[in-house]
């Protein structure tokens, strides 16, 4: 992965972030927090 695309997914994942943030509030963070936690996990266990 290059620099340019690294900086592109990273700005457009920031961008949804700040969409969920302007429409829903701060708690659907809170739920996406611990499905991202969940995620990790299971992807460490397939590793």
């Amino acid at each position: 992965m290059t620099n340019s695309i690294a900086l592109v997914l990273g700005l457009l994942i920031l961008a949804a972030l700040g969409m969920d943030l302007l429409l829903h509030g701060t708690e659907h963070l809170v739920f996406l927090g611990k499905k991202l936690f969940d995620l990790i996990d299971w992807v460490a266990f397939w590793r």
